[in-house]
């Protein structure tokens, strides 16, 4: 596994802004536990390039450097995981989701059982992307990402 934490940039020997092998870890930071920290331990045994919003430190002043680094990799990263926790209503996560589930780069989704708004999440998804799995669990989610890689 290749780790990149915001506001680290990835830098490909060819170039270009081609992220192989690369998965963008969408889903909520703000008052949730580090699931990030979760889902990267099921995946450190993979060549997979994981970009990870969630930063050790976030000063004052980041948000418009945060909100392009997001932007910026999950564009250039081959998929997106999303993972809805419980803590949170993530608004920021459903907008971005809202935006990827329309388009075609290959996402992997998941809720807590105790997302509030995780039946929305599935019905807009069942509307959407019909044959889109969503787990319950971040290992079942991370299953199914070792699978594709």
């Amino acid at each position: 596994m290749h780790y990149v934490e915001a506001p680290n940039i990835v830098t490909i020997p060819d170039g270009t802004n081609n992220f192989p092998s690369s998965i963008f870890l969408g889903g909520g930071i703000t008052n949730c536990y580090d699931w990030q920290k979760e889902i990267c331990g099921y995946l450190k045994d993979t060549h997979l390039i994981l970009l990870n919003p969630r930063r050790q430190h976030y000063p004052d002043n980041a948000a418009l450097e945060q909100i392009t680094w997001e932007y910026n990799h999950m564009n250039f990263a081959k998929a997106i995981m999303f993972w809805f926790s419980k803590e949170t209503l993530c608004p920021i996560t459903l907008f971005e989701y809202g935006k990827w589930i329309t388009r075609s780069k290959k996402l992997f989704v998941g809720c807590d059982p105790e997302y509030a708004r995780k039946y929305d999440v599935e019905v807009q998804t069942s509307l959407e992307r019909p044959y889109q799995k969503i787990h319950t669990d971040l290992k079942t989610l991370a299953d199914e990402i070792l699978g594709w890689a």
